[in-house]
């Protein structure tokens, strides 16, 4: 199966916020999509293939209809490219016995501690180098693509009773290691900077003083795959929510040279797992700054925003999670999802999700169109839920929409798991949604 290839080889690129975004503009422009920047006058067209990013760690995709987008409305995919993970300090080391040297590192989002331990770990993100003036540094990407750290366990000869639950504490517990040094590296690898400019430098064959600032994650050196008896499963580390991102992006990329009425949007927002409270997250004005600039721009029509809204619909892509056959009771008794289940429909009574009644039947008659189930999930009466991007972007515009995932294991982990037919699902609804009328 061409697709599950293709979203194993895109987790395995999108190794960070910064990566995830890089990968899926690299496939825009494979496909003919032109970047826009946000700071320039733009020129569209019917028909046109256009993104733009934000930060470099957000992206927005669209391709213009045919008709005036005031009446027909935009078609929203929305999803995010940041997961859980560790960020790298400044002043980053820490010098211990032996010359063992670790990292200090800070928890971005809200992950399964444990599951980072005794891994491989490599290390992505950007980088800052003298630009054009002090207004304008120079950003480059980077992916060690290698194992450089890890976060060694203490055995359970010093915690006899580890098993029966181990608090952990990020600045003690959590700091990886990236190896032992000679006091003459030591002293060296200080002079450049320390240890991490000196892998940043010859990773992208700069000089270590050349490096201003930096934006980098650990992450899981472990190539994702299928699993299961007849590969049903697949796992990965930041499934949650690249592969909603990347199922979004196949869709778009499968329809984006089919005429449509509708002007269809992909956007990737990111730090979802913080709040969204960025100029690239899904609170800011990002997103209407965008659809707004797009009406004025074909049509001149400075209320057209006001009519477009209500013609348009979002579909928030953030993954479900599926019932886990050791923890029943942790699930509501009749509106469970399973991985194999089919796209889920996000509900929640105190609005933690942008679903009502209009947004679900909108997305479960897409769902039958595209031949494929549709399942429920809604939190177990006496556990709170959490919130994701819907509701989030409705502060923005009063946008009908729904929120839906598909149904993944060990959500926040490390390593997530999830469903291949539930994948091929959410890119045949995705597709018939960005189908629009012809």
């Amino acid at each position: 199966m061409r697709q599950i290839e293709k979203l194993l080889e895109w987790l395995d690129k999108g190794t960070c916020n910064f990566l995830a975004v890089e990968t899926i503009k690299k496939e825009l422009e494979n496909a003919g999509f032109k970047e826009l920047k946000q700071g320039d006058k733009w020129d569209v067209e019917a028909n046109g293939k256009y993104y733009m990013t934000k930060n470099d760690s957000a992206v927005f995709a669209f391709v213009v209809g045919t008709a005036p987008i005031a009446e027909t409305g935009f078609r929203v995919i929305s999803a995010h490219s940041d997961s859980p993970c560790f960020k790298i300090k400044p002043n980053a080391e820490i010098y211990g016995d032996g010359g063992v040297v670790s990292l200090n590192v800070e928890k971005y989002g809200g992950g399964i501690l444990y599951t980072w331990f005794d891994r491989p770990l490599s290390i992505s993100g950007r980088i800052l180098v003298k630009g054009k003036d002090a207004l304008h540094p120079q950003t480059k990407l980077v992916d060690l693509r290698k194992p450089v750290a890890t976060v060694p366990h203490l055995a359970i000869h010093f915690n006899r009773r580890v098993n029966e639950g181990n608090p952990l504490s990020v600045q003690k517990d959590m700091k990886p290691v990236i190896g032992y040094f000679s006091q003459e590296e030591i002293i060296d690898a200080r002079s450049k900077g320390g240890f991490v400019k000196k892998m940043l430098a010859e990773a992208l064959e700069v000089e270590p003083e050349e490096i201003i600032d930096y934006e980098l994650c650990l992450y899981p050196f472990e190539k994702a795959a299928q699993v299961g008896m007849n590969n049903e499963y697949f796992q990965s580390a930041r499934i949650d929510d690249l592969s909603m991102a990347f199922a979004g992006l196949e869709a778009l990329l499968c329809e984006c040279d089919r005429t449509s009425d509708a002007t269809r949007v992909l956007a990737v927002f990111d730090n979802e797992e913080t709040g969204s409270g960025t100029k690239q997250g899904a609170a800011s004005p990002v997103l209407r700054d965008m659809m707004e600039r797009l009406i004025l721009l074909t049509s001149g029509d400075k209320e057209g925003i006001y009519r477009a809204i209500p013609n348009s619909f979002m579909i928030s892509a953030d993954d479900a999670h599926a019932w886990h056959p050791n923890y029943n009771e942790k699930y509501d008794p009749t509106n469970h999802p399973v991985i194999g289940g089919g796209p889920v429909v996000k509900i929640n009574a105190n609005c933690k999700y942008m679903t009502d009644g209009f947004g679900s039947a909108v997305f479960r008659s897409l769902c039958k169109e595209a031949g494929v189930n549709c399942q429920y999930f809604v939190n177990h009466s006496d556990v709170a839920g959490g919130s994701t991007l819907g509701n989030i972007s409705s502060a923005q515009f009063d946008m009908p929409g729904v929120d839906m995932g598909n149904a993944i294991w060990a959500m926040h982990s490390a390593r997530e798991t999830a469903g291949v037919s539930d994948h091929l699902d959410a890119v045949k609804v995705f597709r018939k949604f960005f189908q629009g009328e012809k």
